[in-house]
């Protein structure tokens, strides 16, 4: 079974209802807020300058990570315009319990304007993915997050779990309308090397039948 380690850290769209749309943020507000992180990366003193780089398949662009108490931080730098194009951080949740907490982590990402639509999200989930992480989606997506959760499912096994009372609670690769504006509903992708047997055990996840039976969401 993998570990949070992340071996790479430490050494056709579904026809589906979208998740609850999350608020956007505004191109100004990322635009600064990346600047800041390149500005930092350029600072010798900075716990920032010289991550970790880890060289990507679209031209020029690069990923330099790294990981403060649990948390994983993904820098998208573009080396050819000298900026960075965005970031990915797997937060830890405060919603589940100590238990689920070694095996969750949400990503929320940030990238500027020019470079949406190029993949480079893709790129740092399925990186983060492939190393064995698994990763749960917030009460709510924009539009842009639910299109990426979706092609994933491509490749990896997605499901929908209800999130309460620090509880997970498995739902099934499907739900209905109702469950799925739900704002407890959340998504689930598995990192490879997991199945949803082990993850459930690991995490302690009911099974869906216990979430149905409670709350209605069949």
């Amino acid at each position: 079974m993998p570990t949070l380690a992340l071996h790479a850290f430490r050494h056709v769209m579904q026809n589906v209802t979208e998740l609850r749309i999350d608020v956007n943020h505004s191109p100004r507000e990322v635009d600064n807020e990346l600047d800041a992180i390149h500005n930092r990366m350029n600072r010798p003193s900075d716990r920032l300058h010289g991550l970790p780089e880890v060289k990507t398949d679209i031209p020029g662009i690069v990923l330099r990570y790294r990981e403060a108490d649990g948390e994983y931080y993904v820098y998208v730098v573009d080396v050819r315009r000298g900026r960075v194009a965005g970031c990915t951080v797997f937060n830890r949740l405060i919603e589940v319990g100590r238990r689920a907490d070694p095996y969750v982590r949400a990503p929320h990402s940030k990238y500027a304007q020019p470079y949406q639509g190029m993949g480079l999200a893709t790129a740092v989930y399925r990186w983060g993915l492939d190393a064995g992480l698994c990763i749960i989606s917030g009460a709510r997506q924009s539009t842009g997050a639910h299109r990426l959760w979706m092609g994933l499912a491509r490749r990896y096994e997605l499901g929908y779990v209800d999130l309460r009372r620090k509880q997970l609670s498995y739902l099934g690769a499907e739900v209905s309308d109702r469950a799925r504006q739900d704002l407890h509903t959340r998504m689930i992708l598995l990192g490879r090397g997991w199945t949803l047997a082990d993850y459930m055990r690991a995490t302690g996840m009911n099974r869906s039948e216990d979430a149905v039976s409670q709350h209605g969401l069949g």
